[in-house]
């Protein structure tokens, strides 16, 4: 039996607070089959796990139910309650905003990657009301963002990184990570900018080069560059997939302090601070800051 793993994030943020939400099904390598719901505040975060016969996925739409709780690119129904935790609720989604074509590229028809990402929403509107252990958080007229990963393991080493800004009204989503391949491991990284109707995306199939060290992270594609530099983090404890088990601890900021910049044949288009943003960094050469 193939490990295997399949999982949804849903981010929603109103003008200080943001909840994350991320439910996943997955499978070891002796066929056993399980499912769990993480979420992170900016307070702490939190898991709930699942008989594996208790969540459904739909691939094709991005649908999931776990337990009593259904998720999809039209809103969420909350209703969970374990592992230190009591949360239900209910928000709705509007103005979905989905790019124009596969994050991956032409890396989606590659067979047998350790782990393929995709993009649901790079933004959109969230109306409705999540309680989480008797807090209340309050989403009018905020603001949604909505990815996905599946494979069997999370990459050994990238950062990823994700914005929603008011002002400047933009939407950024960034990430690099080590790809092994039969032939020894390279670094891939995929990217978009949203500002307005206008995506510009960076990606190694396209050209795009990527340094990363210190909390910093620059991607350079022809006359683009976007650099996201981690400023002060809050992070908490998450599971993610190792052959499909959720047996590795990683640190995800849900909400911190990021810079990023932005421009186009050194055309500065965007430069700012966001302290809603969110942060991974996986890398044993990473101290911190």
């Amino acid at each position: 039996m193939q490990a295997y793993f399949e999982g949804l994030y849903f981010k929603q943020q109103n003008e200080k607070e943001s909840v994350a939400l991320i439910p996943a099904v997955h499978v070891d390598g002796r066929g056993r089959r399980s499912a769990s719901l993480q979420i992170v505040t900016d307070e702490g975060a939190h898991q709930i796990w699942y008989e594996g016969m208790e969540a459904v996925i739909s691939r094709a739409q991005n649908r999931m139910a776990v337990g009593k709780s259904v998720f999809s690119p039209e809103g969420l129904v909350l209703d969970a309650e374990g592992g230190g935790v009591r949360a239900f609720g209910r928000v709705c989604f509007e103005g979905v905003t989905p790019l124009g074509y596969d994050i991956m590229g032409p890396f989606c028809l590659v067979p047998g990657m350790e782990c393929r990402h995709k993009v649901v929403s790079m933004r959109h509107r969230v109306q409705g009301e999540l309680n989480i252990n008797g807090r209340r958080y309050v989403f009018d007229d905020g603001a949604g963002y909505l990815e996905g990963d599946r494979g069997c393991s999370f990459p050994s080493r990238y950062v990823w990184t994700q914005c929603i800004s008011r002002e400047p009204s933009c939407s950024i989503m960034l990430a690099a990570a080590s790809i092994p391949t039969p032939l020894g491991a390279f670094t891939g990284t995929i990217g978009v900018v949203l500002t307005g109707q206008k995506q510009y995306r960076l990606a190694t199939y396209l050209g795009a080069r990527v340094r990363r060290g210190g909390g910093r992270v620059c991607v350079r594609q022809g006359g683009l560059e976007l650099t996201a530099e981690l400023l002060e983090k809050n992070d908490h404890a998450l599971s993610a997939p190792v052959s499909g088990e959720m047996v590795r601890l990683i640190r995800e900021s849900v909400a911190c302090t990021v810079r990023y910049r932005f421009s186009r044949d050194k055309v500065p288009l965007l430069d700012f601070v966001s302290r809603q943003a969110s942060f991974e960094w996986e890398d044993e050469e990473y101290q911190g800051v």
